[in-house]
């Protein structure tokens, strides 16, 4: 399968409660008009940017039945569903997130829980 810029993602599966985030680009000037160093939005705790793929949630136990034994285990794991939806622009704790390098592209990996805020752009 040739890689192209629509695919290229297609083939990463994230896992569990994780969500895979595109950063938005750092400001390089402040309000006031001052031009920031580099390096400066590494010091930062708070980052943003847009979910991009997102895992399929917490997994649930399976119970284990005593009388059940003899059915066996070809039931699928069952899972409660993350908040964060693809397309959402989160704001999540820089410290939790794991940075990576794909396809020469930084991404963020963050745990649903280092999540603090959501914006979802369709209609309440």
């Amino acid at each position: 399968m040739q890689i192209t810029p629509d695919n290229k993602l297609k083939k990463l599966i994230v896992v569990g409660d994780r969500l895979l985030i595109k950063p938005l680009k750092p400001e390089e000037k402040t309000a006031t008009g001052l031009f920031l160093p580099p390096g400066v939005e590494e010091k930062e705790k708070v980052r943003q940017g847009y979910v991009i793929k997102a895992g399929p949630g917490y997994p649930i136990p399976l119970i284990a039945d005593e009388d059940d034994v003899w059915k066996g285990r070809d039931e699928q794991v069952k899972y409660i569903p993350l908040q964060a939806k693809e397309g959402d622009l989160a704001i999540f704790l820089q410290n939790a997130s794991t940075e990576v390098l794909y396809q020469k592209e930084k991404y963020f990996i963050v745990p649903q829980s280092a999540i603090l805020m959501l914006e979802r752009e369709e209609e309440l």
